[in-house]
């Protein structure tokens, strides 16, 4: 077999700042990140001055001297290296070869999926061979839980044991783990079918397609840890697994009847609808979840799109426009028509916490997230910390994916532990040196946000909103007068009256963007230009520009003013065109002002320059702002209607745009252009989905939530788990336990708090002093700050008179006296922070306090 692509990841590339010329010709990249090659790799070079011949070698295979460094081999011929180049990663095929299916039989290579198993692949192996033994036998697999049968498979397994060992030295049998596989082999579990279902189909398409690696050569995988717990655990008995002729006879062949009443009556909070929560709701109906007194409660605020349907399959081309939480629920009820399930279009946030409430949670099972950001992973994670409710918690990236159980009072929660933040590009680097397509896409994304969004979302505030001006000119730097200037063209300079007036704005924003303003870079900074130190100013990241010169026989060109023109008029409500024949004969109508170089314009380099740029502020020009800005009464019949971004639309211009200002500023750069299917997938931010990594990890799920439903206690029990389909790789490891802290001799987790009930025996409530003498009293802690959120109610250093005067308040007053907030009916409780210090006056770390006020 041919393998063209191993691991399915981007190839990778670097900028070159010096190849010597010697034996051993040596390559160092720009260290603004390392490299990523390793020896063995495959590259080809682009772009070098100097040493040419490197342009138009065929791929080197190299080897790696550092991080930002490596060797090619004999570069001495070559000519003297002068500046730049490109280095990238070539992807070269790879021939793998396989055993005969006898030969594996007999010496098996295993692809191990959890070192804690580390020698149950070759159990399972003679395991499974006596299992098809047993069942050309009886015709039959061996009766759920029936000692017989299980006694019969050990002896079959100890008969091929002894055959292929050949009367040599016997592998010694797990005898208890293959009297188990008997057990449980005629049943039929739904996340198990997932997980091997979804590696199963990626197999087929590494088959047909050569891309990844394939399985070596056998893989099994058990979740026996999903039986009752403990070596001892009492084993079930044939009555409670014999069929019921239902449809879960194939789950209670397992775990027995009283799991399956348990499954039936969880009720369970699913956040989000698309890939992965689709998936979870299918499995949630093919074991029965809230199938009874039960209930599965799904929200999603999005609406299906075009490109959901390729991996979200509870859906179909003709629910797209539709909400994502409705459709789901209506096709996951027609699987299963007992599941009781409800389906909400809400955000999870601080704003439906009136929905999401103390009564809502406390109602729980526990929840599971199929979110697509971390934001609301962690928003999430903190309520069920909170109200101490499982959270299963997964997500994927393409074939990689990974799973988190967190368990009341045993495990860490998905907070405890955070992945390093996406890495951005620099503001200077999007404004006046991109050297990438991501740079031009995100500098076209910036510009629809700037053109289409925010100036009408500012000039609609502008004109409906009394207080608009002076909340703007308290905003900090600059922006009070970028908004304003903005708002200004928005109503006045720039504002279209017919569609001839949008040709003519996009035509001269073309002509400032991608011809004057490159125009006036070059005269900052022209292309013979040396820094400081004598090297060249354009060299290493920074490409030099050119300016282009517009013509109507460019496509791109009219691809641009199209979108544009189109887009500008739906920001006002004009009606707009289609036609480039009518839309060529009105650009030769159109004269644009040529380029006038401007004297003191300052080209920023660097991010810090930018960032003291936004410090200083025109108060002339803000006040000539005031007086030239239309009165709201003059200008009250506008209404702009602000764009907002939508990739999967292709009647209306969004990506027409992105893809033709993303392409024409790579052109000004030298960078190779991105086609519309590449652009839609950075700009749109798309994290790549597929099927077969949905399924295996949503498989993982659900063999953690039988463990969560039988209540599991043992941190052995439950596996967090990340896999990556292409390598193959599949590491399996138990959760890390919840961090321990101390106070005195109390031991203590996230998991704990202090209850404190705010009303007292006689009916009023706490006040602040009785409550800093409750903890003095019960706990011997001196409380020196205390805080609700980002209110601050009390600290050892807060003025005498403050102090005096909250000390006699109830609580709850002085939270809506300094918060300025009023607490809503929902509120059951209030969530307190604390500073203490013990009886030695030294500061300790203490849990929260959860103070009850209904």
């Amino acid at each position: 077999m041919l393998v063209f692509d191993t691991n399915g990841e981007q190839p990778l590339s670097a900028m070159v700042s010096m190849v010597t010329k010697d034996s051993a010709g040596v390559v160092t990249c720009l260290d603004e990140a390392r490299h990523g090659f390793e020896t063995g790799d495959y590259v080809t070079f682009t772009e070098v001055q100097g040493m040419t011949e490197l342009n138009s070698a065929q791929p080197m295979e190299i080897k790696t001297l550092g991080p930002y460094t490596f060797s090619i081999g004999d570069t001495s011929s070559f000519s003297d290296y002068l500046r730049g180049g490109i280095v990238s990663q070539v992807k070269v095929p790879k021939k793998i070869s396989f055993k005969s299916l006898m030969a594996s039989m007999a010496e098996p290579e295993f692809v191990l999926t959890d070192f804690a198993k580390f020698d149950r692949p070759a159990q399972l192996h003679l395991g499974f061979q006596a299992l098809h033994a047993f069942q050309q036998k009886h015709s039959r697999l061996p009766k759920p839980w029936n000692q017989a049968d299980g006694e019969e498979l050990l002896s079959l397994a100890k008969v091929v044991n002894t055959a292929q060992s050949g009367g040599a030295r016997q592998d010694q049998l797990d005898e208890g783990l293959l009297k188990k596989l008997a057990y449980v082999s005629a049943g039929d579990l739904a996340p198990v079918n997932a997980f091997i279902g979804g590696l199963a189909a990626q197999e087929v398409m590494k088959a047909c397609t050569g891309k990844f690696m394939p399985l070596m050569q056998w893989l099994y995988f058990d979740a026996l840890e999903c039986l009752p717990e403990g070596e001892g655990a009492p084993l079930h008995t044939e009555e409670q697994c014999a069929p019921r002729n239902c449809r879960y006879d194939g789950q209670v062949a397992v775990f027995g009847r009283k799991l399956q009443e348990e499954l039936a009556k969880q009720r369970y909070f699913l956040v989000g609808a698309g890939a992965i929560g689709c998936e979870l709701l299918k499995n949630f109906a093919m074991m029965g979840l809230g199938s009874g007194e039960g209930e599965v409660i799904v929200t999603d605020m999005d609406t299906i799109e075009k490109s959901n349907l390729n991996r979200q399959f509870l859906f179909r081309p003709g629910d797209v426009t539709k909400m994502k939480s409705e459709t789901a629920a209506a096709a996951v009820k027609r699987m299963n028509p007992s599941i009781r399930i409800t389906s909400h279009q809400n955000r999870v946030g601080p704003d439906t916490e009136r929905i999401y409430d103390d009564e809502f949670f406390e109602s729980l099972h526990g929840v599971a997230n199929a979110l697509d950001n971390v934001d609301a992973r962690m928003y999430m994670d903190r309520r069920c910390v909170y109200y101490r409710k499982p959270l299963l918690e997964s997500g994927t990236l393409g074939t990689k994916g990974n799973v988190q159980v967190v368990i009341p009072f045993l495990t860490e929660s998905y907070s405890s532990s955070q992945d390093p933040p996406e890495k951005s590009i620099p503001i200077c680097t999007l404004k006046n040196f991109p050297n990438a397509i991501e740079h031009t896409l995100q500098w076209a994304r910036d510009e629809f946000e700037g053109l289409f969004k925010q100036p009408a979302e500012n000039a609609m505030q502008y004109l409906t909103d009394p207080k608009f001006m002076e909340r703007t000119l308290k905003l900090p730097g600059a922006q009070p007068l970028e908004v304003l200037e903005a708002v200004y063209r928005s109503l006045v300079t720039e504002c279209p009256r017919r569609w001839e007036d949008c040709v003519a704005w996009a035509r001269n924003h073309w002509q400032q963007q991608y011809s004057n303003n490159i125009r006036q870079l070059l005269h900052n900074f022209p292309p013979e230009q040396l820094t400081s130190s004598g090297a060249p100013f354009w060299s290493g990241p920074k490409r030099c520009p050119h300016p282009l010169d517009f013509s109507t026989d460019n496509d791109l060109h009219m691809d641009y003013i199209m979108a544009a023109a189109n887009l500008c008029a739906q920001t006002y409500g004009l009606p707009g065109s289609s036609d480039r024949t009518t839309l060529a004969r009105l650009l030769q109508d159109i004269t644009v002002p040529n380029f006038t170089p401007r004297s003191g314009v300052k080209i920023h380099v660097s991010d810090q320059e930018l960032q003291n740029s936004h410090a200083s502020v025109d108060d002339s020009r803000l006040e000539e702002l005031k007086t030239l800005l239309p009165s709201s009464d003059s200008v009250s019949q506008f209404k702009l209607c602000p764009i907002d971004f939508e990739k999967d639309d292709d009647t209306n211009f969004h990506m027409d745009f992105i893809v033709a200002a993303s392409n024409l500023r790579a052109e000004n750069y030298d960078i190779p252009p991105a086609d519309r299917h590449k652009s839609k997938l950075i700009a749109g931010k798309i994290i790549p989905a597929i099927a077969t990594t949905t399924a295996a990890v949503v498989g993982l799920v659900c063999l953690e939530l039988l463990k969560v439903v039988q209540g599991h206690r043992r941190l052995e029990s439950y596996k967090n788990g990340f896999m990556n389909l292409a390598l193959p790789f599949f590491a399996f490891s138990e959760p890390i336990a919840a961090p321990s802290h101390k106070y005195y001799e109390v031991d203590w987790t996230l998991w704990d708090r202090f209850e404190v009930k705010g009303l007292q025996p006689s009916g009023e409530e706490m006040t602040l002093k009785q409550f800093l003498d409750y903890f003095k009293n019960e706990h011997k802690l001196e409380i020196t700050m205390l805080s609700q959120g980002v209110s601050m109610l009390y600290s050892f250093f807060m003025p005498a008179a403050k102090l005096k005067e909250r000390l006699e308040l109830p609580m709850t007053e002085i939270v809506t006296k300094v918060s300025k907030k009023k607490l809503g009916k929902h509120v059951r409780a209030l969530v307190f922070e604390l500073c203490c210090n013990d009886l030695h006056d030294e500061d300790v770390e203490v849990p929260y306090v959860r103070y009850t006020i209904r």
